[in-house]
């Protein structure tokens, strides 16, 4: 969301496999621009997609879709500045539900998570022409964002591959370390790192947590602890699979395997408490948060927007509002669906999609 527009992308199947990306304006919902393309869903599952949020940059947007189809638009008429097929261009070993992290805008470069062969697992290219500037790392694609970070008074680029957590430079991809996270049943890392402090925590769904501390003068960083269950329904610390947690205080908040809505000491991985009534018990349940001042919005897999406190006391729910009704196409789970995308926040309103609709709810009261 960016100057009183919305920027989402979704697919249509029939007559014809596409892709879309659109352009609505704010407050009213009128479509300002869209731009459609086929994009036929290869040995790809849950075929709802695209995952991968429009990321707006000056006059420019820019979209991923599921099978590496990437695109530069003026973000205002919706004309296409240039394109690439990135699993064409870089032989992606398409992960299962194929490429699904945001790409991430970093000075003059677009750096994408894609699973590239011939060492392009990480690739950056230029914003405004395309053209490859760095690739480096042999891993698989992951569905984690990269982020930007600060360490030792340099911007680092913080990803989380299929394989590792590294720490790249963002000028010529040069690796400046890296920790191993091998998950063991399959790659399901779809989280986003979260950093605090000099700490960064990563959480995936069969295989549990880590936190790795960065160092604040050298470019390194070493594994403090990692903490996993037996599986993903005797789980340790905390198993996320789509929703990043949050830090607040030195406690982490997330959503464990099953909806279990966790607190955590980040130091050490223990848990400090439980809430079983923030989401349906369900596998893969899942909740969005979004810290706003004291107060943190979650919106649930259910369609509800709850406004809560955490602290380490426990949860404290103020208010909750169902504002959306969930739809089957991305999971049918006994006859209800989900809302898996994430909500939208901006000019005191929360925007919230399903696969059938787009709504914009008032929060200034």
């Amino acid at each position: 969301i960016e100057d009183g527009r919305v920027y989402l992308t979704d697919r249509i199947n029939r007559p014809e496999e596409l892709e879309r990306v659109l352009c609505f304006d704010a407050m009213s919902g009128e479509e300002i621009w869209s731009y459609s393309y086929e994009c036929e869903y290869s040995g790809v599952g849950y075929p709802a997609g695209p995952r991968s949020s429009v990321i707006i940059d000056g006059d420019l947007a820019y979209s991923l879709g599921t099978m590496g189809h990437l695109f530069c638009f003026n973000k205002k008429t919706g004309e296409v500045v240039w394109r690439r097929d990135l699993n064409e261009e870089y032989k992606i070993r398409m992960p299962i539900w194929g490429i699904a992290a945001a790409p991430l805008i970093v000075e003059e470069n677009i750096i994408l998570n894609i699973g590239g062969s011939n060492n392009a697992c990480i690739v950056a290219l230029n914003k405004n022409t395309g053209k490859e500037i760095w690739r480096n790392l042999e891993d698989d694609a992951s569905y984690a964002a990269p982020i930007i970070i600060k360490q030792a008074g340099k911007p680092v680029v913080l990803v989380w591959t299929g394989q590792n957590v590294a720490g790249l430079s963002p000028e010529d991809g040069k690796l400046y370390w890296k920790e191993e996270f091998v998950q063991k049943q399959m790659i399901i890392n779809i989280s986003t790192p979260v950093v605090f402090n000099n700490y960064i925590f990563v959480s995936s769904f069969f295989d549990g947590s880590m936190v790795i501390k960065l160092s604040n003068t050298t470019l390194t960083a070493e594994k403090i602890w990692f903490r996993g269950g037996k599986n993903e329904r005797n789980t340790d610390a905390l198993h996320c699979c789509i929703s990043t947690p949050v830090i607040l205080d030195g406690y982490v908040y997330g959503v464990d395997s099953y909806g279990e809505l966790r607190c955590l000491d980040l130091l050490t991985g223990d848990r400090i408490w439980e809430d079983l009534t923030a989401v349906k018990r369900a596998r893969w349940a899942n909740i969005h948060f979004v810290q706003n001042k004291d107060l943190f919005y979650m919106f649930n897999e259910n369609g509800e927007l709850i406004i809560a406190r955490l602290s380490k006391e426990g949860f404290d729910e103020i208010s909750r509002a169902k504002l959306i009704e969930p739809t089957k196409e991305q999971l049918n789970r006994g006859g209800e669906g989900v809302t898996w995308a994430h909500p939208g926040f901006a000019y005191k309103h929360v925007f919230i999609r399903s696969d059938t609709e787009l709504v914009c709810a008032d929060l200034s009261e």
